[in-house]
């Protein structure tokens, strides 16, 4: 019986990679074996990158530095902003600790000043997850009208004001509430 030694290759996202090793792709779309025996991969989460004229070296997003490779972070076209508003927060007594992505960004308490924070750092093309988790300080609350609320949005900056053109999603807690609240979203950044 003779057997035959095909040259199959691999791509990553139309990408050759062939030499690469030690590598686990784990968020993966789909994975498809042409009728050559080449083996594509079809992975949004990764990109692969010609490091200097060698092979393809795929890299993580976001970026994590694999040996030997160039990292290119992610971009997004749109740049996203969180705005906070409260009427009369601190009667509301909710501290809001605010998770982008399971990373921490900020804590925002219970009567601060109105906060206009660009997340767009923290984000990634495609789908994030954010998180808000709320823990009312006291046991006695102000009026049931109290309350602080944010809006995270695509927008742009302009100086020192930030217009929201396109808001993504609304978080509000109030005084007439009582729990800790964890409350998830999920945001499409581009």
């Amino acid at each position: 019986m003779t057997s035959l030694l095909l040259a199959a290759s691999i791509f990553l996202n139309g990408v050759n990679i062939d030499g690469v090793r030690g590598q686990n792709f784990e968020k993966c779309r789909a994975v498809r074996i042409d009728d050559k025996g080449n083996l594509h991969l079809d992975c949004p989460a990764y990109q692969a990158e010609n490091a200097g004229g060698g092979a393809a070296v795929p890299v993580v997003l976001p970026s994590i530095p694999v040996a030997g490779a160039s990292v290119v972070p992610p971009s997004l076209s749109k740049h996203y902003f969180l705005v906070t508003e409260q009427n009369d927060g601190a009667a509301a007594q909710y501290d809001v600790d605010v998770y982008v992505n399971s990373r921490w960004v900020r804590k925002v308490r219970s009567g601060d000043e109105q906060i206009v924070l660009d997340i767009t750092r923290f984000l990634s093309p495609g789908r994030n997850k954010l998180l808000f988790a709320a823990t009312k300080r006291a046991s006695k609350t102000g009026p049931a009208t109290s309350f602080v609320r944010f809006i995270v949005g695509e927008g742009e900056s302009s100086g020192a004001q930030v217009l929201i053109d396109n808001p993504l999603l609304e978080c509000k807690r109030s005084a007439a509430e009582t729990d800790n609240v964890n409350e998830e979203f999920t945001v499409q950044a581009r």
